[in-house]
């Protein structure tokens, strides 16, 4: 079977920042299918435990996708990703396969986009200091869709390994991008308009005593309930927590899961989906002074909308 494939570099000039914002708001208009990831723990002798995740979506009649994706903490000694994904996308109505894409790059430009379209809605309109915390992969993407919603001026970068952070701020520095890396992250944090956290930290990095009024705080780690990026007080200083997909986050967001459980919030304070940013059901930010969270957990409706949208382009590619 010869399918199309679509990797990194096609999927980036498939899926500007615009289309993609636009084809997850449409997305998150329509009726989807998309249960709960399957979660496998995947031991790694003298490493930290891997995880293998699959995540499918569909809408009845058109078209499913299904991504496979492999998270191997341990890798980052080696100076290799820690992230391995594949995304292949059928046909809803007969099951027939359509195409393959590079599964990171669908992740990082939904993921990106996700934290965009939501910062769009929870952010302060004036918000020129976007503070990432996190060097990976997803990191340039972050940045890049933020720009895209929000007049940002001025990005300090902070990674756990300085030299990944120098490194990383260098390159999106010489593409032209406000991006300076910084070592002390307590500043970095109370200076900033939107903090953005991008990491596999299982501890606590931003804490609720350093965020000022009128901060939107995006949270793209702590994908399982056993890791976090804020401490409870982050969380509990929130007037306004939206997340992507409420089962999900409930289930395993770790910085959600990690406040309910200490009794810092209750599942209640909760308050949106992204869908609900998106159907106008909820108003998002409505005052200035307000500390927002967006807890993106990873939805496959999100990997859907990317894919779907690569895969309609265009003239497809020789298989």
């Amino acid at each position: 079977m010869n399918l199309p494939f679509f990797d990194a570099a096609a999927i980036r000039s498939r899926l500007p920042w615009p289309r993609m914002l636009a084809a997850l708001h449409a997305m998150l208009h329509d009726a989807v299918s998309a249960p709960l990831r399957a979660n496998h723990p995947i031991a790694v002798p003298g490493e930290p435990t891997a995880t293998l995740l699959l995540m499918p979506a569909w809408r009845a009649g058109r078209r499913l996708g299904v991504k496979l994706v492999t998270v191997y903490p341990g890798n980052a000694a080696r100076n290799e990703r820690a992230v391995g994904a594949i995304y292949v996308l059928f046909d809803a109505s007969n099951g027939k396969p359509l195409a393959m894409f590079d599964g990171e790059e669908i992740t990082t430009r939904r993921t990106a986009g996700a934290s965009a379209y939501a910062a769009d809605r929870l952010a302060r309109t004036t918000a020129r200091h976007l503070t990432l915390i996190g060097s990976g992969r997803v990191a340039r993407s972050l940045v890049e869709a933020h720009m895209q919603v929000r007049p940002i001026e001025r990005v300090s970068l902070w990674g756990r390994t300085a030299q990944h952070a120098l490194a990383a701020a260098a390159a999106m520095a010489a593409d032209g991008l406000p991006v300076t890396a910084v070592h002390d992250l307590e500043r970095a944090v109370r200076d900033a308009d939107i903090v953005s956290c991008a990491t596999l930290s299982t501890e606590a990095l931003v804490r609720g005593a350093w965020l000022r009024s009128g901060t939107h705080l995006d949270l793209v780690g702590a994908f399982t309930a056993k890791m976090r990026e804020t401490d409870d007080a982050a969380i509990a200083r929130a007037d306004l927590i939206v997340v992507d997909t409420r089962t999900a986050a409930l289930a395993e967001g770790g910085d959600i899961v990690a406040a309910i459980a200490s009794g810092a919030i209750d599942a209640s304070a909760v308050a949106a989906e992204l869908a609900d940013l998106a159907r106008g059901v909820h108003p998002g930010r409505t005052r200035d002074d307000d500390v927002t969270v967006f807890k993106s957990v990873g939805f496959a409706l999100e990997d859907l909308a990317a894919a779907e949208a690569v895969f309609d382009a265009g003239a497809l590619p020789a298989p």
